[in-house]
C-alpha cells in the first residue's frame, strides 16, 4: 500500500467514520479518489489533514468530515444529476461521480477549472462536466438538478442557484453567520426551498455569496 493510500484509509477511519458517515458509496468513493491529485502540488503532503485546505483567494477544499457529512445528508443516488458549485480542482466532483449518474462541476477560476478537467480525466470520472462560469450563476443550461452542493460557505444562496434545484430536489451548503458555521440542507417543494440545520462546520464565505443587509427605515 502506498503512503497516500494508507493516508486515505486513515482519513476515512479517523475523520469520516467517527462522524457517523457509514453509507458504502461515500466510504468507497473517499477510499478510491486520490485526494492528493486534486490539490496544488505544494499542498500534496497536506491533502489528508482533517481541516480545510487553503487554495488562496478565500477558497478552500472542504475538510473530509464536512464533505462526507454533507453527502451523507444529501443521500445521492445513481440516477441523479448533481450540480457541484465551486469544484476547485475537482475533488468533490470526483467523489460525487461515484454516487450520481452525472455531475456538472462549476468553477469560475479558469486555471483551477483546467486542472480539474485534467485530474478528473486521469481519475476516469467521465460522468463529470467542468463548466467555467461565475459560481453564483451555476449552469442552468444543464439543469434542473436533483441535487446542488456548494463547496464553501455562504451568507445567502443566490436566487439563480435555488431556481436550478429540481422540484423535489435538495441543496446543501454551509451558512456562516457572525463567525459561526452551520451546514443546512434545503428541500424544494412547491417551488420553495425549506432549510433544515444538520451540523456545525466552518469555511470562508465565497465571493458573491455574502449576505446582503436588508434595507430598513
Amino acid at each position: 500500500m502506498s503512503d497516500f493510500a494508507a493516508r486515505r484509509v486513515t482519513m476515512v477511519d479517523t475523520q469520516v467514520r467517527p462522524s457517523d458517515v457509514t453509507k458504502f458509496p461515500i466510504i468507497d468513493a473517499m477510499l478510491t479518489v486520490q485526494r492528493e491529485d486534486f490539490v496544488p502540488a505544494a499542498q500534496r503532503e497536506a491533502a489528508y489533514l482533517g481541516e480545510n485546505l487553503d487554495l488562496g483567494q478565500d477558497r478552500v477544499l472542504l475538510d473530509p468530515r464536512t464533505l462526507a457529512k454533507m453527502l451523507d445528508h444529501l443521500d445521492i443516488t445513481n440516477d441523479e444529476l448533481v450540480l457541484d458549485i465551486g469544484c476547485a480542482m475537482g475533488y468533490s466532483s470526483a467523489v460525487i461521480a461515484h454516487m450520481a449518474e452525472a455531475v456538472v462541476a462549476v468553477e469560475e477560476d479558469e486555471a483551477m477549472a483546467a486542472e480539474a478537467q485534467e485530474a478528473l480525466a486521469q481519475a476516469g470520472a467521465d460522468n463529470v462536466i467542468v463548466h467555467v462560469a461565475p459560481l453564483t450563476e451555476g449552469a442552468p443550461q444543464h439543469g434542473p438538478y436533483d441535487v446542488v452542493i456548494i463547496q464553501g460557505a455562504v451568507g445567502e444562496v443566490p436566487k439563480a442557484l435555488l431556481e436550478q434545484v429540481k422540484e423535489g430536489g435538495r441543496i446543501a451548503t454551509l451558512f456562516m453567520e457572525r463567525g459561526l458555521g452551520e451546514v443546512r440542507v434545503g428541500y424544494k417543494r412547491g417551488g420553495h426551498v425549506s432549510w433544515r440545520s444538520e451540523f456545525n462546520a466552518g469555511a470562508p464565505v465565497l465571493r458573491g455569496f455574502e449576505r446582503h443587509a436588508e434595507f430598513q427605515l
